[in-house]
């Protein structure tokens, strides 16, 4: 199994706020951190809204590709509704070049929707943009020249679109939440699947992987060729008790704010609990117990190939992120792999 990170480059820390310059230069050394302690995967996420620096995750990618030499580097996720897929393609095409064939794209259609009116959008055709922007993406993947006509963007006719990735095929994860569709979709496609569960019982999302992987098969491919990967918040500390009192406090205020705006209750320690018991979705804990809990995580979804902790969402220091970068290299691996 491939276990990495994702962030979305906060620079918020607790009630702190870090330059923007900081937090930057911060969030690189630990993606260095994370190649040097041989994590398989740093992703960056999309966001465009204030507190978060991920507004143009290739760019943070391709500085990072020039600091590293194994980790492959993704986005996670591409809001692609709202972007122009011959610019996505160009632009993940150059980091697969800078970091010498080690990218990688997750997209999806964004759980949060400032980007349709930055960009010019209409939130109603939220589908059908995704649809038909991922359409174009993966023709682009597959042809030099490229022949194509929409609904939302000027048609293609024998463009060509420069430059071509290292990789012959730059992957392309498709990035799901809940609806059954969009799990269907990525298995007609067949095209790697990265489940969010950010909250409750991982093993209630079995019957939608199941549904993808059926997709996959009557759509004639193997199923090696269908992975799933596995997002969810975590930290890793020293012990147990020791991960609880450092996530705690910023993780509830952090998701106590988010829930305002989008309509989800406050944090409680009771909630948290049921959270970070065996079968919640937070991993949480010391490493034996993050190992045990991504093993079942995986178990409860028929396997999973790449398993991704968010862990900037709690308020937690850089250097607290770095040692539980280190913990996951040196002891969670290590523990998974051998069982």
């Amino acid at each position: 199994m491939e276990i990495g990170i994702d962030s979305f480059a906060s620079a918020l820390y607790g009630n702190k706020t870090l330059q923007s310059v900081d937090a930057m230069e911060q969030l690189l050394e630990r993606i260095v951190r994370a190649d040097l302690s041989g994590l398989a995967i740093y992703g960056i996420g999309e966001h465009h809204k204030k507190g978060f620096l991920d507004s143009a995750p290739a760019v943070i990618l391709a500085a990072a590709a020039a600091r590293t030499e194994r980790i492959r580097l993704t986005s996670a996720v591409t809001v692609l509704s709202t972007s122009d897929p011959v610019r996505v393609y160009q632009n993940f095409a150059t980091l697969d070049l800078i970091s010498k064939g080690r990218a990688e794209l997750i997209v999806g259609r964004g759980s949060a929707i400032e980007s349709f009116p930055l960009f010019g959008y209409n939130l109603g055709d939220y589908d059908e943009l995704f649809n038909e922007k991922l359409e174009l993406l993966l023709a682009i993947r597959e042809n030099e020249f490229v022949t194509w006509s929409g609904k939302y963007r000027s048609s293609l006719v024998n463009q060509p679109v420069y430059p071509r990735s290292i990789q012959k095929k730059l992957p392309v994860w498709l990035g799901v939440g809940g609806t059954p569709e969009s799990f269907v979709r990525a298995g007609k496609l067949g095209l790697p699947l990265m489940v969010a569960v950010i909250g409750g019982d991982t093993a209630r999302f079995r019957p939608l992987v199941d549904l993808y992987r059926k997709a996959g098969h009557e759509a004639g491919f193997r199923p090696d060729q269908l992975s799933v990967g596995l997002h969810s918040p975590g930290y890793v500390s020293r012990t147990d008790e020791e991960a609880i009192v450092e996530y705690y406090p910023g993780y509830a205020e952090l998701w106590t704010k988010a829930g305002r705006e989008r309509g989800w209750p406050p944090v409680t320690k009771e909630a948290f609990e049921r959270m970070i018991a065996p079968k919640g979705a937070l991993v949480v804990g010391g490493p034996e117990q993050v190992a045990a809990k991504i093993l079942r995580h995986s178990e409860a979804l028929g396997g999973v190939d790449r398993f991704t902790f968010q862990m900037d969402n709690a308020g937690l220091n850089h250097e607290q992120l770095l040692q539980s970068i280190k913990i996951i290299g040196e002891e969670v691996i290590p523990r998974v792999n051998e069982r």
